[in-house]
């Protein structure tokens, strides 16, 4: 275990879960699950364990435990809801099989097996387990604890698709052409066996050829995920789709340090603090997240040629949007010519630039709005067959394409009933009637569950700067203005990673805030109850 000195802008755990106890209390965080509903989830994994494969396989679920599967996952993650197997197929090959949504005449280069975790084995429609995941609608991640959508005996353990055990999933075939476009995507139920459990930094030191991976992962894994995942960003790009790779603000765990002032002093074990930072995704992050991307269009696909199912929906900037944008970009010196394409112009900037990695994270607030949209039940009608023809309501305007959550059932509840409508489909069987049932109120749910998590997120960020900042009061920082409103500015540091509030200091001359420049700013106050002020400084 390391030996390194804590930083002054660390946290020590205490502080921190008394801070996010209050946060979770105030917005009626679900803790412990009922018992009944625990007992159903338990049942289902004993169940499960007892003979749940050979069931699986009797009701005419496909094996496909020869599948060289693998997850690519953050470290210490267990609630695998994906797993991966990339194919090159001998050339002129035609696509495997028919299955809805096929592009005829089109010969397939490359195939994706993409196993989802299945719930169906495990949740009894219309129980007490089925009831409790209504009530939460995903999970919501706090820097101390995950207050989990499913109990931990399934999300953790016998739904989850862990190394080298037998697990039910919904299994993605999609063959692509040279291009990276569809030729034909089906899904089935499955029983698979993952066969290593992979982080993304594994994946990316071999992808960059300073790194190997565990000789139960395929070779040729790194090579093809970023082959495809780049002919799938080239697709995008032709849509007028946008992808991101933007600093993201995240929570580090210090896990050992040295008492401060006491160089003699021995190992904290455990868990010593928190403390905030900025990362950048690795580019294999950006190519897993397009392999789920291409599954979520082919969900989306399938559920409109069936006539029934549930959408991710986005809609449009609107002109204001974009007319707001163009002036902060003024201000920041970002050249945007009135012909350059929106998407054109966030793929040319770098974020190591202060002023364009500002933008970045202001080009983020075109993305508002998101929701879902059931179709084919309650009234509603399918969407147009031709994207082209959408409604506004129908399009995921971020990926430029018709859009459905499939890939994360262990963590979303709308995945699991977008899961059966696509298995169902592709079967040529009717859509369960449970599914059916619940369609029309899942946009509802998934607002409101949705809203909590975004809410827990927000504050505790919020409150773990406060806590890094305090007895920090009088300090000079450095800093970048993103944005101004009413004489108010958003302020980014970059040390401590703190995202917070800035007003022009009285010796500050002019009209507005330096959006997009350095600026000096020092710490008046920080309470994770009434918040974090600063004060702009005039330049030097």
């Amino acid at each position: 275990m390391s030996r390194k000195r804590l930083s002054t802008y660390t946290v020590p755990p205490a502080e921190v879960t008394r801070a996010l106890d209050e946060l979770r209390a105030r917005y009626e965080v679900p803790t412990a699950f009922p018992p009944e509903a625990l007992a159903e989830a338990e049942a289902a994994a004993t169940a499960w364990a007892q003979d749940g494969p050979a069931r699986l396989l009797a009701d005419g679920a496909r094996d496909a435990r020869d599948l060289d599967l693998v997850t690519i996952d953050p470290p210490g993650s267990m609630d695998l809801d994906q797993a991966v197997l990339l194919e090159r197929l001998p050339a002129r090959s035609e696509a495997a099989g028919a299955s809805v949504g096929d592009a005829p005449g089109s010969a397939a280069t490359y195939r994706v097996h993409y196993a989802i975790a299945s719930l169906a084995t495990f949740v009894p429609p219309g129980g007490a387990l089925d009831a409790e995941l209504g009530r939460r609608g995903e999970t919501i991640y706090a820097p101390d604890a995950a207050t989990p959508l499913h109990p931990e005996v399934l999300s953790h353990g016998a739904a989850s698709l862990l190394e080298d055990v037998d697990r039910p999933a919904c299994l993605w075939t999609i063959d692509l052409d040279a291009r990276g476009e569809v030729v034909s995507a089906r899904v089935e139920r499955a029983l698979v066996r993952s066969r290593a459990r992979l982080t993304y930094g594994q994946v990316q030191a071999a992808i960059d050829g300073e790194g190997t991976l565990p000789s139960s992962a395929p070779t040729d894994l790194p090579g093809l995920l970023a082959e495809i995942g780049r002919l799938r960003l080239e697709r995008e790009v032709a849509r007028g789709g946008i992808s991101m790779t933007t600093p993201e603000q995240v929570v580090e765990v210090t896990e050992a340090a040295e008492s401060a002032g006491d160089s003699e002093s021995a190992e904290v074990p455990g868990p010593s603090g928190y403390r905030l930072a900025y990362r950048v995704p690795v580019p294999a992050e950006q190519y897993n997240a397009q392999i789920s991307l291409l599954t979520g269009m082919c969900a989306a696909r399938i559920m409109v040629e069936c006539g029934v199912g549930i959408l991710r929906t986005l809609p449009p900037a609107r002109p204001e949007d974009y007319a707001r944008l163009r002036r902060v970009a003024a201000a920041m010196g970002i050249d945007w010519p009135a012909a350059r394409p929106y998407p054109e112009l966030v793929r040319g900037l770098d974020h190591a630039v202060p002023a364009h990695a500002a933008f970045m994270d202001q080009a983020m607030s075109l993305f508002r709005g998101s929701g879902y949209l059931a179709f084919g039940v309650g009234g509603v009608g399918v969407p147009a067959d031709d994207e082209a023809s959408d409604t506004e309501e129908a399009v995921h305007s971020a990926i430029a394409a018709r859009y459905a959550h499939v890939t994360a059932p262990l963590r979303r509840l709308v995945d699991r009933y977008g899961e059966e409508v696509c298995v169902a489909a592709c079967a040529q069987a009717p859509v369960p009637e449970w599914v059916l049932q619940a369609l029309p109120d899942l946009p509802d749910v998934m607002e409101q569950t949705g809203k909590r998590a975004r809410a827990i997120g927000r504050g505790a960020l919020t409150a773990l700067e406060a806590l890094v900042l305090r007895g920090h009061e009088g300090e000079v920082f450095d800093g970048v203005i993103t944005s101004e409103r009413d004489g108010r500015g958003e302020l980014v540091l970059a040390e401590p990673a703190v995202v917070t509030e800035v007003r022009r200091g009285s010796g500050q001359s002019g009209d507005r805030l330096p959006i997009g420049e350095r600026v000096r700013v020092r710490l008046l106050s920080a309470d994770p109850a009434a918040g974090i002020r600063f004060q702009l400084l005039a330049a030097s």
